[in-house]
């Protein structure tokens, strides 16, 4: 259980992951030490996982994403093994989860184009072994994207 400072200091970092140590401290009303220890602690407990920037997908050329639904034939050690290395493996999947329902696994992907999409799918996705199928969503338009959790301020 996180205790009420490191929440705030959380609330903060993932506003602004480029705030000074000493601007965070200032505005918990905390000394500079302090607040290094406790934010030191939350990386060694492995709460703060580390820090990235946020990149515009479309600026940056990445014009398609889509949220695949992939079942597997079979759900033997082996086969789940090799499908969640290489999906790890491949910078197109962003986000892969493992859930309940029609699908075995979502993938949130993205790619330059269409035709980026159909070489993935190609060279990929349809050469995994023990796909069942693979049904796709493509996104047309983002209308809420955040890694932020919900801490109160």
């Amino acid at each position: 259980m996180l205790e009420r400072q490191d929440e705030r200091i959380l609330y903060e970092l993932q506003r602004d992951g480029r705030m000074t140590n000493q601007r965070l401290a200032e505005d918990l009303g905390l000394s500079s030490s302090a607040c290094w220890r406790r934010i030191k602690s939350l990386e060694e407990a492995g709460v703060l996982l580390g820090y990235s920037a946020i990149v515009d997908r479309e600026k940056a050329g990445f014009q398609m994403s889509a949220i695949l639904h992939v079942s597997l034939e079979r759900h033997d050690t082996k086969f789940v093994e090799e499908f969640v290395s290489r999906v790890i493996a491949r910078p197109e999947v962003l986000e892969c989860y493992a859930t309940t329902g029609d699908a075995d696994y979502h993938l949130r992907v993205v790619v330059k184009d269409i035709n980026a999409y159909n070489i993935f799918l190609d060279d990929f996705m349809f050469r995994l072994p023990g796909i069942r199928f693979v049904r796709t969503n493509v996104i047309l338009k983002e209308v809420k994207h955040s890694m932020s959790l919900p801490f109160r301020k």
